[in-house]
């Protein structure tokens, strides 16, 4: 299959600890604007998909391109310069300071220990802060300790502090565990919205959460994909009612 128009075409990927094939010959395309959700069992390989896409882990084999460009071999950090956004489980924030703060540190020329020191909040930082915390809905707390904002609106700000950054492809690994039911409805137009204009990849176990999101779903066992399309499709799938929905 031609990968040009895939925003990430991960070909033939694997990867092996001690001998055990965490990744196995993987291959996997999402789109531009896409919401692309990543369900499978406990050990299924997901978080370690996502760790090979952002270079936290160096693959045995396969190529990982974004944008049409190969990312095998690169260093995390540059990674992230080209468009690359990942959040983990836990929420990490700077607790001690305020919700502006963070999100303007996370601004790109702040990134860097040189950055930090000649940075200074320009309109366009304050602008670009105003903006994101808009969209994530934390602009009525601009001003707030970070550490006293609820469980779910660290985890907005964490995606905040990503977005401030523009990235082209953005990573969630269980963006709503913990969440109050109201907190995972607005997480769930939060993702709707923020998939415009860039790809989002998300790993989540909450089945009626990810019907809500998800353009299209990709069911992991075992290293390999075992199976992909819409939520129906998936559901129904004799061999993953077998393998995860069933348990």
């Amino acid at each position: 299959m031609s990968n040009t128009n895939f925003a990430l075409a991960v070909e033939d990927l694997s990867v092996s600890f001690d001998g055990f094939k965490a990744i196995d010959d993987l291959t996997l395309y999402v789109d531009k604007n896409e919401l692309r959700v990543i369900i499978g069992p406990n050990g299924a390989g997901k978080t370690t998909l996502l760790d090979l896409i952002c270079g936290r882990t160096k693959e045995s084999g396969g190529s990982i391109k974004f944008r049409n460009e190969e990312l095998t071999g690169i260093d995390e950090y540059l990674r992230v310069r080209k468009g690359i956004g990942r959040k983990f489980q836990t929420p990490s924030i700077y607790e001690n300071l305020s919700v502006f703060k963070n999100l303007e540190v996370s601004y790109p020329q702040g990134r860097s220990v040189w950055g930090a020191l000649r940075f200074k909040c320009s309109d366009a930082v304050r602008q670009r802060v105003h903006e994101v915390a808009s969209e994530i809905g934390l602009a009525n707390v601009l001003d707030q300790e970070s550490g006293l904002l609820s469980h779910g609106q660290k985890q907005w700000l964490e995606i905040g502090m990503l977005l401030m950054q523009e990235p082209q492809l953005l990573m969630l690994d269980e963006p709503i565990a913990g969440m109050s039911a109201r907190e995972r409805e607005l997480t769930a137009d939060l993702l709707k919205r923020i998939c415009v204009g860039r790809s989002v990849i998300v790993i989540e176990h909450d089945m009626a959460f990810v019907a809500q999101i998800a353009h299209k779903v990709t069911v992991m066992h075992q290293g390999k994909i075992l199976a992909e399309g819409s939520m129906e499709a998936v559901q129904s799938n004799p061999k993953v009612i077998d393998v995860y929905l069933g348990h």
